[in-house]
């Protein structure tokens, strides 16, 4: 939960979390519609289900427990070479080294290396440097926590205290003056821009909503019916009446825009009465329903600006200090393949 969320939403729902479930084998008995609904507002859904697959790997290999080695724990769905040293060492004791963004800083500038940490040559690197270190400590988990620990408060990527910082007597970053030069970042890719257009229908009886295919940005989860874009000219071009012509009386509500990795969406949100007759794909949800269908936190902004529901007072504290949902940044894997056009029948192809 807390890789790539804030903290402070983590704590809204681990405890729920852990209380309905609180051993891998009653995880890995749920459903994934279940588990994505309790992980809901968290984001990055793809972590979800592969927190279920590794519950499961956990039943099927381990005997329904979590393993205590990390080549055990990297085996599992989900779980990468840094989760797995951190659980192994901190809480099992094991020797074994981990390096996340804050361990590679204080190394590279430590050491005087002027390198992309996401370089493989630099990653193997700093792997080695690392498990040298472990060795030779005598614990495994103070070193790892503390070069964490390092990086988090003292060696930050700007402004550094190295005044205050103990290795600064043996930095060579700080002895030739580099240290706003260590670690190399790469330039950043400029994201697209895709224009999404999305209804949203409600009335007495529910809310219409239909689910997003199996791969692509927020893959599997509920939304309301959308149409996307690649283009400007489409978006302007756009006829909703066209568009869904089962559908009458739309009018526009609003629109935002949501950053994610890869590129940024331009939601376009558009507001009716359900028709009579809901078109294929198309499912109408009552409201006692609404919490078992797992939705990204950009949809639950589409609700918000159609006026479905109202903005809860952490969304609006966070947008009014420029941390709005429209600002978060998800995580990689969860776009890693092209996004699928979804039309109002839901039949869908692949971005051109």
């Amino acid at each position: 939960m807390l890789q790539q969320t804030q903290v402070g939403r983590v704590a809204e729902r681990f405890e729920a979390f852990v209380a309905r479930w609180p051993t891998a084998a009653g995880l890995a008995a749920a459903t994934e519609d279940q588990v994505l609904a309790m992980w809901q507002g968290l984001g990055y859904y793809r972590r979800a289900r592969r927190l279920h697959e590794a519950a499961k790997a956990c039943v099927a290999r381990f005997g329904g427990t979590v393993p205590r080695r990390a080549a055990d724990l990297v085996t599992l769905p989900g779980v990468g070479r840094y989760t797995a040293g951190a659980v192994a060492s901190i809480v099992h004791g094991e020797r074994t080294a981990i390096v996340d963004g804050n361990v590679a800083r204080v190394l590279l500038r430590v050491h005087g290396r002027a390198l992309d940490p996401a370089s493989r040559s630099t990653q193997d690197w700093l792997w080695s440097t690392a498990q040298d270190l472990v060795e030779q400590a005598r614990s495994a988990a103070s070193v790892n926590e503390g070069l964490m620990e390092l990086g988090a408060i003292m060696c930050t990527p700007r402004t550094p205290r190295c005044e205050s910082c103990p290795w600064r007597p043996r930095c060579v970053a700080h002895r030739d003056g580099t240290v706003d030069r260590i670690p190399v970042v790469a330039a950043k890719a400029v994201r697209p821009t895709v224009h999404w257009e999305t209804l949203v229908m409600h009335d007495a009886r529910g809310l219409v909503l239909e689910r997003r295919s199996d791969h692509g940005l927020w893959a599997e989860l509920w939304q309301t019916p959308t149409i996307e874009h690649d283009s400007v000219a489409d978006a302007r071009a756009f006829d909703p009446n066209a568009a869904w012509p089962e559908v009458a009386g739309i009018v526009e509500a609003g629109a935002f825009t949501v950053v994610t990795s890869p590129r940024r969406v331009a939601f376009r949100v558009w507001s009716a009465k359900p028709p009579k007759r809901l078109a294929r794909g198309w499912q109408r949800v009552g409201p006692e329903l609404l919490d078992e269908h797992a939705m990204s936190n950009a949809m639950r902004r589409v609700l918000e600006t159609a006026s479905f529901v109202r903005p809860t007072a952490d969304a609006r504290a966070a947008r009014s200090h420029g941390a709005a949902d429209s600002r978060r940044t998800l995580a990689p894997e969860d776009a890693a393949r092209p996004a699928t056009r979804v039309r109002s029948n839901n039949r869908s192809r692949r971005e051109g």
